[in-house]
């Protein structure tokens, strides 16, 4: 008597593996995230450090506003999106501090510039989820992320003084 093994049988096993892989995947993402706290990137000594922790943190705040937006709780979204531009701010403040020139010190600067546009993208994406009503409430903060943005721009691609 010959044994035959049906491949539908190995892939329905592999398959079965791969749904719940993917719905432990989707619980972990769907969990809401923890509380941003501003209060670490504060206590950061090194300006530079301290710059890279605020803009973690906006990113974590800008989820966490998200996740209270989805529930409907509109006063938690608008303190997560102002949490989001003093983070920014933050962030720039510090290498501002730094007294650095970021043409010769570019690091850090180009760090925070490429956060502030994943963070103005993820606003922009925000803003379109958003009902109308609700989206004015982003305008204020896009505006100062995006001048910060746009000053550390500025800053590493400004030639040498006149």
């Amino acid at each position: 008597m010959r044994i035959r093994h049906s491949s539908t049988a190995v892939w329905s096993v592999a398959g079965v593996l791969q749904c719940a892989l993917a719905g432990v995947l989707l619980c972990v993402t769907a969990m809401p995230v923890v509380a941003s706290d501003l209060r670490a990137a504060l206590a950061e000594k090194d300006l530079e450090k301290r710059s890279k922790l605020a803009l973690d943190n906006a990113l974590v705040a800008l989820k966490a506003a998200r996740f209270s937006y989805l529930d409907g709780d509109l006063e938690k979204t608008q303190s997560g999106v102002n949490e989001v531009a003093q983070s920014v701010e933050l962030a720039y403040r510090s290498l501002e501090d730094t007294h650095k020139n970021p043409r010769k010190s570019p690091k850090w600067f180009k760090n925070a510039e490429l956060a502030t546009r994943d963070i103005l993208r993820r606003l922009d994406t925000f803003d379109h989820d958003m009902t109308f009503d609700d989206r004015p409430m982003l305008k204020p903060i896009k505006d100062r992320v995006q001048k910060v943005h746009d000053d550390l721009l500025l800053g590493l691609m400004e030639g040498k003084p006149k």
